[in-house]
């Protein structure tokens, strides 16, 4: 799966977003092991503590469709162009940690090109099952 096709599906994931009180609106798009893709996008709400983000709306989805083995994420996000890295949020990079292998991939769009890291660059030191 070429990583551009991601970040597109993600772009398009953002266009979703409901974000009336930040203005910063996510997409995410989830590249699973048998190259099925589940998009996401982030879900604002006034108890902000309920706000969705996109990487688990995309996780959710894959999940309650039997997904179980995930390759890679693409993420973008902000308020007017996702050109500059839109880093997961210390929530959803525990929820990865859950889900994902150590060697799972986040894909991040930088300007025209793009940016990746491991799961385990992003957390390391994780808590979760492996541990």
């Amino acid at each position: 799966m070429e990583k551009l096709t991601l970040i597109k599906a993600a772009i398009e994931a953002r266009k979703n977003a409901y974000a009336p009180y930040s203005g910063f609106s996510v997409g995410a798009a989830i590249l699973c092991e048998n190259g099925q893709i589940y998009t996401g996008c982030n879900v604002e709400n006034s108890a902000y503590g309920e706000t969705l983000c996109a990487e688990r709306v995309a996780f959710g989805k894959a999940i309650s469709e039997g997904e179980r083995s995930f390759v890679a994420i693409a993420i973008v996000g902000g308020k007017d162009s996702v050109d500059t890295p839109c880093m997961p949020c210390g929530s959803c990079r525990q929820a990865m940690a859950e889900l994902c292998k150590k060697d799972f991939k986040i894909i991040l769009k930088n300007g025209d090109g793009v940016a990746q890291y491991t799961l385990s660059e992003l957390l390391p030191h994780a808590f979760g099952i492996e541990v």
